[in-house]
């Protein structure tokens, strides 16, 4: 494949850009950060750099904690996610300098320090860092993993011939390819999320260039780890040995971006500095490129300082121009971060907490400062680019899809039920994918209900804000985190709780909605009690009352079957039950955020045993703590199934709500374990792939 693409580069790039766009969409990501020169000692020379330098009088080998501080709050300021640690290679082996200075600070090793630093980041701001501190053994890849999201090292070349006298590596013992290769290997043994690459035209050639990446390759299977590669162009600078040696040219560089694509494949993300090619750069979207790496509104690239970094929005419009959207990302890739079993796997558990404040349900940096339950307004709503052809389906002129979300969207359109695989797709849809996704959702409201928004006049009515189980996003939930949340504990008489409906009758509401608290006093008969003093103060009002999880527990408590109890409840005047406690109907996920609650087969058994009893009743889903858009999908399978389950006995579900999780008060929150709830992209997407995954069986999607 190699010699075949050196042979048709062309071919090669369109190859690669396919791939890309095939599998990975419109998104072209890239990390906001600060740039931390720790120190510019080093015990390396290469003949290209000009980063290092020798110990100069009157200057400190290393930054001291408080400039390393300064430089990440700044960055924080910014809105920067990533503070990039770069530095020499072990210049304590070398200079005497960088020993005295780590004995005065207590520190053996530069490693040692760098730890010290990245730990006083995560302290004191909210950026993760990301270590690039060149070769590492086995026990300093361990000793990082606490303290760093990410690490990287550039592998460069595998060409044993640049370690000669006269060429790029001589004087560089860091630099031989087995040092660099064994840094791979243990960053895949200690599971950390790696980054690495090669750097083109520092002397090697096209076969040694993809023996670097079949390595790369070759380590990523073994381990899993390598998050993305970077192919670095060769600048040259003056003051330095190679000054006069010649750059690589941009469709050198292209090329080698889609061979690095086609020979990683489209799970490793392929990245290329922008800065350094400052007006051709652009180009490299055609070649499978899909990072263009750090980008700093507040440092230069200490490593190409002559190089500075592209507006962000010049950026933007580059890449928008070529039909992508330019997304921010964590210096940890979202692969290795979007779901818990991936976070327990590549993070350690003291970076968890920032992780997930950071990201969104896809492992992206999340962006707008929009949160459920707080006073903000939504970020400004992108402008629609969406076209129907004449055949019924859409197009977005000029911008990149996905082929699996555009034929979902045309399956969608046409009537056809879409299986989970399909709805995850869908939740990921970014860019000109999103707005399709809404145009296709928004007509088939039209097709469903029409242009008739209704609501109801309601009042809720919590009897007790005290709860014996253990919900972690739930400010009721019993636990030290609760007491001081939930406010003075109480417990409404029934005789309140008609008082309330019958002021709530009176100015206008025809529906109470009665849910609370697990109360340890509590039985099914207290559930009656509130309901059969509702409807004598008030028979005409609607009662919708009492979770599946209430429900359960209410007949376990009486020693009756949930038909038995909830046969009595009927006759005692309910209606309708909520479709809360439903949160995520995927256990994997309760496990974590409820795990002593209703698992999913109960709630659907409750729902299967209300409707052939002729009660009604809808769903809920309580989204954005630690899911991701499979666990989104898996629900409303889940809920679909069970209205096509109960169809035939009532209508089945008349209608299915998304709730926001609303992250202030809630104990998971709180103990670092869960997001700040879904951005407002993912409300919006919720509700346009719950109407595309329901709509034609469940007419109404709330808000």
């Amino acid at each position: 494949m190699a010699r075949l693409s050196l042979g048709r580069p062309a071919d090669a790039i369109v190859a690669a850009g396919s791939m890309r766009d095939r599998l990975l969409g419109p998104r072209i990501t890239f990390s906001k950060k600060v740039f931390i020169p720790l120190t510019k000692l080093c015990r390396d020379l290469c003949g290209y750099c000009t980063f290092v330098h020798p110990p100069r009088e009157g200057e400190r080998a290393y930054l001291s904690l408080d400039e390393v501080l300064a430089i990440a709050r700044a960055g924080e300021a910014a809105g920067c996610t990533e503070a990039l640690f770069t530095l020499g290679d072990k210049p304590e082996r070398k200079w005497e300098q960088a020993r005295r200075e780590l004995e005065g600070l207590g520190f053996a090793t530069t490693i040692e320090y760098l730890a010290q630093a990245c730990r006083s980041v995560l302290e004191n701001t909210s950026l993760l860092p990301h270590v690039n501190p060149g070769a590492l053994t086995p026990d300093e890849v361990t000793a990082l993993r606490p303290v760093s999201a990410s690490q990287g090292t550039m592998l460069e070349t595998l060409s044993e011939r640049l370690l000669k006298r006269g060429m790029a590596h001589f004087g560089a013992p860091d630099k031989k390819p087995s040092v660099r290769l064994a840094t791979l290997e243990a960053a895949g043994a200690a599971q950390v999320p790696f980054t690495t690459g090669i750097l083109l035209g520092i002397g090697e050639t096209w076969p040694e260039r993809i023996d670097a990446l079949l390595a790369v390759r070759a380590s990523h299977r073994r381990y899993g780890h390598i998050q993305e590669v970077i192919v670095q162009n060769f600048r040259a600078k003056p003051d330095v040995a190679m000054a006069g040696h010649p750059e690589p040219e941009v469709d050198e560089i292209a090329l080698a971006i889609a061979l690095t694509r086609l020979i990683l494949g489209p799970g490793i993300g392929v990245q290329a500095p922008p800065n350094l090619t400052p007006e051709e750069y652009g180009l490299y979207l055609e070649a499978g490129l899909s990072d263009w790496g750090g980008v700093s509104p507040v440092t230069p690239d200490h490593v190409n300082p002559e190089a500075p970094w592209p507006e962000l929005d010049a950026l933007r419009r580059v890449t928008g121009e070529r039909g992508f959207q330019l997304v921010q990302r964590l210096p940890v890739y979202p692969a290795y971060c979007s779901t818990p079993e991936a976070r327990s796997r590549w993070s350690d558990r003291a970076l968890r907490p920032k992780i997930l404040d950071a990201s969104d349900a896809e492992g992206y940096a999340r962006t707008d400062t929009w949160y459920a339950g707080a006073n903000h307004p939504p970020p400004r709503a992108s402008e629609r680019a969406v076209e129907a052809a004449g055949d019924g389906a859409w197009r977005v002129p000029g911008r990149v899809l996905r082929p699996a979300i555009a034929a979902s969207l045309e399956r969608a359109a046409d009537g056809v039920e879409l299986d989970e695989e399909e709805l995850a797709t869908l939740f990921t849809a970014s860019a000109a994918e999103a707005e399709q996704l809404y145009s296709v959702a928004d007509d088939l409201r039209k097709a469903t209900v029409g242009d008739e928004v209704t609501y109801v006049v309601n009042r809720n009515i919590n009897y007790t804000n005290v709860c014996y189980y253990k919900c972690g996003f739930c400010a009721f939930s019993k636990g030290p985190k609760s007491l001081n949340l939930r406010g003075a504990p109480y417990l409404l008489s029934p005789e309140e709780v008609a008082r309330r409906a019958e002021e709530a009758w009176e100015r206008g509401a025809t529906e109470v909605c009665m849910q609370g608290g697990i109360h340890h006093s509590f039985t099914g008969d207290d559930y009656e009690r509130y309901l059969r003093a509702v409807k004598r103060a008030v028979p005409e009002m609607h009662v919708h009352a009492f979770t599946a999880l209430e429900v359960f527990q209410g007949a376990a408590t009486l020693g009756e079957s949930v038909h038995a109890f909830l046969a009595r409840l009927r006759d005692a005047g309910l209606a309708t039950l909520p479709g809360t406690a439903a949160e995520v109907l995927d256990d994997d996920i309760r496990a974590i955020i409820c795990p002593d609650k209703v698992n999913t087969e109960q709630w659907c058994e409750v729902h299967r045993v209300a409707h052939s009893l002729g009660l009604r009743s809808n769903a809920t889903i309580m989204f954005g703590t630690v899911e991701a858009p499979r666990n989104w999908a898996r629900h409303l399978v889940v809920v679909r199934r069970l209205h096509k389950e109960i169809a035939d006995d009532t209508g089945g579900l008349f209608e299915f709500v998304p709730l926001p999780f609303v992250h202030m008060a809630a104990p998971i929150y709180l103990r670092g374990r869960a997001r700040r709830g879904p951005t407002f992209e993912e409300a919006l997407k919720m509700h346009a792939v719950a109407r595309i995954a329901l709509g034609r069986h469940i007419p109404n999607i709330q808000v």
